[in-house]
């Protein structure tokens, strides 16, 4: 059985790299295989519902060419201490140094 090495992670082509040099190349694929297949697989990932918001906000402004986030966007925060009006405030993301 040939086991796709570009498609596995770090982790496992350390331990299929682990098992090869300590149970020889024919064995180790063959136990690497079943390891494999009996692993959980990663769930999906939810969306998250505020960054739908925002895209919802935003989505008039889809068309409008001088509406410019920037090479680096901005950040979105929610206001914060005294004397700030209740509200959020966006700031711009700077190149760094």
């Amino acid at each position: 059985m040939a086991i796709n090495e570009k498609a596995l992670n770090k982790g496992e082509l350390r331990k299929l790299t682990a098992l090869r040099k300590s149970l020889g190349e024919k064995i180790a694929d063959k136990a690497f295989a079943e390891w494999f297949a009996e692993k959980p697989k990663a769930e999906a990932v939810g969306v998250d519902p505020v960054a739908v918001k925002i895209e919802e906000a935003l989505a008039e402004f889809a068309n409008d060419k001088s509406f410019k986030l920037g090479t680096y966007g901005y950040t979105i925060r929610r206001a914060k201490g005294r004397g700030v009006a209740p509200g959020f405030v966006a700031v711009k993301n700077m190149k760094p140094k």
